[in-house]
């Protein structure tokens, strides 16, 4: 059933793509919000103080957290930052940091309510835009409201339902059926791998979270194509398996913005600072959804097929008994070594 709070979220983050002001209430205050990878100049006289909110991992990497009211992990502001898109964007586009090394000096200031921040900053990330906008306290009347709760509401995995479900013979198993998922305001449709006949032992589970570079372009950047199909084959092998494919592409953070931090990868930096200097977390993910994708398809014991420790942490704390991880080992190529080192020095993957 929809919900009406998750509804204005929705309407909000469709407002941000389009470069639309919108308004976040939070606790006991509100900000008025316009992104500035999307914004025109002309939309910003409604926001003539040209104030940005940045988030705290970009923060981070234009060295604001040295002032004392950024010096707290979060959404940071500054003060009279920029007075058009552009100059917007040479503070927080990482992209353009090489063409615009001297920035600042830059005065941060209260957010005016840091619920609403951290809200903007999650919207952000959903939509697959960079964490960046023009801000100001709310001024008279808003066409497009929500408040913090209500993108909670719309991110919630418990309103995750199977939508649909088919026969799905494929490469690695003739005998496959395929679940998808869908809450009610959500554009992303989850779906589910079933391969072989389910019995009572554990499946072999794989939590594979989208990428299509190198799912369906077969990029030699990631390993994400060949895990994929490796996993697909050993649950061929089991008696059963259940391949969960979630839209999450780029650890959370979306296509374009994964493209932007290949990009900065280019420039010599590792997957993990890359996200940072993009102003994203290290791990964006939601992998609650995969534990709703598991309850509504009556799998509460599983044999996890990761060589990431968290998604076993994540699971369990969903209520999913993990009673083994499976290891995934494939070879490297000259072109992902380092990507991979990477996460098995600074994430914590292991085999």
């Amino acid at each position: 059933m929809s919900d009406p709070g998750a509804r204005q979220a929705a309407r909000a983050i469709d407002a941000l793509r389009r470069g639309w002001p919108f308004r976040v209430e939070g606790n006991g205050g509100a900000l008025d919000l316009l992104a500035v990878e999307s914004a025109r100049d002309d939309a910003l006289a409604e926001f003539a103080s040209h104030d940005l909110l940045l988030s705290g991992e970009r923060a981070v990497t234009l060295k604001l957290t040295n002032q004392r009211i950024a010096a707290t992990p979060g959404p940071v502001r500054l003060a009279k930052a920029a007075d058009t898109v552009t100059a917007a964007l040479a503070i927080a586009d990482p992209a353009l940091d090489l063409a615009n090394p001297l920035k600042g000096p830059f005065r941060t200031i209260a957010t005016g309510d840091d619920a609403a921040a951290a809200a903007a900053m999650t919207m952000a990330r959903h939509a697959g835009l960079l964490p960046a906008f023009f801000v100001r306290e709310a001024t008279g009347e808003a066409e497009t409201i929500c408040t913090a709760a209500d993108v909670a509401a719309l991110l919630d995995p418990t309103r995750l339902e199977v939508a649909a479900r088919a026969r799905l013979p494929v490469e690695a198993s003739e005998a496959a059926e395929i679940v998808a998922f869908r809450s009610p305001e959500e554009a992303s449709d989850h779906v589910a791998l079933v391969i072989g006949k389910r019995d009572g032992s554990p499946p072999v589970v794989r939590l594979h979270s989208e990428c299509l570079t190198g799912d369906v372009l077969g990029s030699l950047k990631c390993d994400c194509g060949p895990q994929l199909h490796a996993a697909l084959h050993a649950m061929a092998d089991a008696p059963w398996g259940v391949l969960l494919y979630l839209r999450q592409e780029g650890r959370g953070i979306g296509l374009v913005n994964k493209l932007r931090a290949y990009a900065l990868q280019d420039q010599g930096y590792d997957t993990v600072d890359a996200n940072l200097r993009l102003g994203f977390p290290v791990e964006a993910r939601d992998f609650a959804i995969a534990g709703r994708m598991l309850e509504l398809l009556n799998i509460p014991r599983i044999r996890l097929m990761t060589n990431n420790p968290e998604k076993v942490a994540q699971l369990e704390k969903e209520g999913v008994e993990v009673v083994e991880r499976l290891p995934l080992a494939l070879p490297t190529n000259k072109y992902n070594e380092q990507y991979l080192a990477t996460k098995r020095d600074r994430t914590g993957h292991q085999l």
